[in-house]
């Protein structure tokens, strides 16, 4: 048909459902999107036509002897951290290039269920570290509105297929904003649930008590779809949530009377570049118009949670990812004794970033640093729960810009790591209190690159974020914005 692979996974449903198309027409349009498109962009490593194909085939003959299922023949795409069985989950690390997936992650295995398509692995910072998908051993990702700006990161080949119509939606992780920071720049609609709410069993550890499964979408219900399927306990992960999952989507539709948005001063921070504050500014006047109270909150220890993040993150990273020492994982490399074997492995494997953090992970880790490092950061941590929890008591979400500026130039910021990591002021309170929170396209820059806002919740607050996400974004056109992307050769 030609333009399936614009249609959002709600618009796919009821074309299915009607018999206006079938799964291999929707796959057979979503390849020919990434054959033409791809080749600029650079969001897939890895794609499993045959494979797909002979699974929406399948998925046809189920549909006409009845099958139902929410998302069956439906192709979505996955970030090469989450484990498919039988695909490749690099990390976008050299250090496991040879490894392919031999089991599903629950996230998956739940997608599958409602009989979902796995199309290919998407583009990321190696082991989720980055803010750019710039350290990917794989290649560059390009943000589609401008393929000389980076897509952001850590999910940025996630953002970049959805925003390029080269997938229907994605799965990503977020550990400090990784979701939320490249649907910002790349103008599509990301989700990251509360700390437990998804299990994270079969996602490749980064920072274990800040990873958190979520969705690249083209718009707020298709979020709430698939949170639907994605939420809910699993007896694999001990930090899984037992709370039932709530029917999102049936909230959507609910108006704003009576809703309070709080407004913390202390995200616009300073050096916000004057697009993002307009735009921002002017989501606040338009909550106002659908019926929201804007409240005035205040979160005093924001100003500590970038040192409090890379404290805790760098700390959990080194001790998770000293499992890839060529011994029990890892692409093993040459040594007279096990040492010497880990450490060529080691050095060979990982990419500059990665050995950055693992550096000074194992620093404040250690004896001697210990308590004036990382269990101060796990103070800091506690004191602004407390900060949100208070905030929490007088309105039901607090908006916020997702990122100080728009995309910016590729390579702008490699030389510089400390800039990358203080453009993440604004998503990593969420990951360090446990909250929910949603990116969602509010505006361009004068530059005509997308700008995302941010809408925080409290932990299991998902329904009522969700709702209020859908109203603004049913109220406004910038959702139905497209990248005009020139075709590849």
């Amino acid at each position: 048909m030609g333009d399936l692979h614009t249609y959002t996974l709600a618009g796919l449903q009821g074309m299915l459902a009607d018999g206006r198309c079938s799964s291999v027409d929707i796959v057979n349009d979503v390849l020919a999107s990434i054959d033409r498109t791809d080749g600029r962009v650079q969001a897939y490593v890895d794609i499993d036509r045959e494979t797909a194909l002979a699974e929406a085939a399948a998925s046809d003959k189920m549909r006409a002897e009845g099958d139902s299922r929410m998302l069956l023949g439906i192709p979505l795409g996955v970030k090469d951290i989450l484990n498919v069985e039988g695909q490749p989950c690099s990390c976008g690390s050299k250090l496991l290039k040879p490894y392919r997936s031999v089991y599903d992650a629950t996230s998956v295995a739940k997608l599958k269920a409602e009989g979902a398509i796995m199309l290919g692995r998407l583009n990321m910072d190696e082991f989720g570290m980055g803010s750019t998908t710039e350290n990917s051993s794989d290649q560059v990702t390009r943000n589609p509105w401008d393929v000389g700006k980076v897509p952001g990161g850590s999910s940025g080949g996630s953002a970049a297929a959805v925003a390029a119509d080269s997938a229907i939606a994605a799965l990503g992780s977020d550990t400090g904003g990784s979701i939320r920071q490249p649907a910002s720049f790349c103008g599509c609609v990301g989700f990251k649930p509360s700390y437990g709410r998804v299990s994270r069993f079969g996602l490749t550890a980064y920072a274990s008590s800040l990873d958190q499964v979520g969705t690249l979408t083209k718009d707020v219900r298709d979020a709430a779809i698939l949170l639907e399927i994605l939420a809910g306990n699993d007896h694999r992960d001990s930090t899984a949530l037992e709370t039932p999952v709530e029917d999102y989507s049936a909230v959507l539709e609910q108006d704003l009377n009576g809703v309070r948005i709080g407004l913390a001063k202390d995200f616009f921070v300073e050096g916000i570049h004057a697009d993002v504050s307009e735009a921002v500014n002017k989501a606040v006047e338009h909550y106002q118009s659908l019926g929201a109270e804007i409240v005035d909150v205040s979160i005093p220890h924001l100003k500590y949670a970038i040192a409090t993040y890379y404290v805790i993150a760098t700390a959990e990273a080194s001790t998770n990812l000293a499992r890839y020492d060529g011994i029990r994982y890892g692409d093993r490399k040459d040594g007279d004794n096990p040492i010497a074997i880990s450490c060529a492995t080691r050095a060979a494997g990982f990419g500059t970033e990665v050995k950055r953090r693992i550096i000074l992970g194992t620093y404040v880790l250690s004896s001697g640093y210990y308590d004036a490092y990382y269990l101060r950061a796990q103070k800091v941590r506690s004191l602004l729960r407390r900060d949100f929890e208070q905030a929490f008591a007088s309105c039901d979400a607090m908006l916020t810009p997702v990122a100080p500026t728009p995309a910016y130039p590729i390579g702008s910021v490699l030389s510089d790591p400390l800039e990358m990591y203080l453009g993440d002021i604004c998503t990593v309170p969420a990951n360090l209190a446990g909250l929910c929170g949603l990116s969602q396209p509010c505006g361009f820059s004068a530059e005509g690159l997308p700008i995302g806002m941010q809408l925080l919740g409290p932990a299991g607050g998902e329904a009522s974020l969700l709702r209020i996400g859908y109203q603004y974004e049913q109220s406004t056109e910038w959702h139905l914005r497209k990248p005009e992307l020139e075709v590849s050769a």
